[in-house]
């Protein structure tokens, strides 16, 4: 039995003009021809296409794909050393694509990592409040950086209940701390001071190692960001400028 260019494009997935190409230089010229001259391929034919496409994926040069099939076919070539040849260059080419798909992986972690929990999750734990409503923002001003990296692999591992518990955690936390400005409590002060190394703890627990350095630019970020500086208020008016100073004296104290 015998096929046409076309049809053998067509089990192949190549093109005719591919195939064209290969009878021209001698790499694959069919058995036979039509009365009107048209190309017809046998199986035999198939068998060699098969081949040269095996060695082509593993992206070796026609000329050399040509010496090697022709080795086989005049047998110099051992058929099972050109197995195992196969067999290792497969092994190779599967590890190398493993190391290419975890590559990928890695990739596609860093751009879709988020918070991953259904809508209705999101609903329980958020209510109508949308938590990445800053997040390309946020990706812009940080994202070159590891601590928002180490943040990103964090949130995307916490299912509701992780989310539920960090939520009570800050909630109790807020109620401590407006209760501790209430009292008239200084910012230097060992209270006020404990709690914003508690706040401190919280970011490294739930988010990212959060250094000093770093808690300092958040407690300046506090004040000078008016959406930070609402949140905090909204727990009590003043908060978080007393915040702010008591992460400063913090700072200063457990560094000196």
């Amino acid at each position: 039995m015998s096929y046409s260019v076309g049809q053998v494009a067509g089990f192949a997935g190549v093109t005719v003009r591919t195939l064209h190409h290969y009878d021209d230089i001698g790499l694959l010229a069919p058995s036979e021809r039509s009365h009107a001259g048209h190309r017809r391929y046998n199986d035999a034919d198939l068998d060699r296409l098969q081949q040269i496409l095996f060695y082509r994926e593993l992206g070796f040069p026609l000329e050399e794909v040509a010496a090697l099939l022709d080795d086989q076919a005049t047998g110099r070539a051992d058929p099972r050393a050109h197995l195992r040849r196969q067999h290792e260059l497969l092994t190779a080419r599967i590890e190398k694509l493993q190391k290419m798909a975890a590559a990928v992986e890695h990739a596609m972690e860093a751009r879709t990592m988020g918070i991953n929990l259904t809508p209705e999750e999101r609903f329980e734990v958020f209510g109508d409040q949308n938590p990445e409503q800053y997040a390309q923002e946020a990706e812009q001003r940080w994202g070159g950086t590891e601590p928002y990296a180490e943040s990103q692999r964090r949130v995307a591992r916490y299912t509701k209940d992780d989310w539920k518990r960090l939520q009570a955690e800050a909630a109790a936390w807020g109620e401590r701390y407006a209760a501790l400005v209430d009292a008239g409590e200084p910012p230097s002060g060992d209270a006020a001071t404990d709690l914003a190394e508690e706040h401190r703890q919280h970011i490294c627990t739930w988010f990212y190692a959060c250094s000093y350095e770093l808690h300092t630019g958040l407690a300046e970020m506090y004040v000078a960001d008016d959406r930070f500086k609402a949140h905090y208020d909204a727990v009590r008016p003043g908060l978080a400028e007393h915040l702010k100073e008591a992460i400063l004296a913090n700072a200063a104290r457990r560094t000196a």
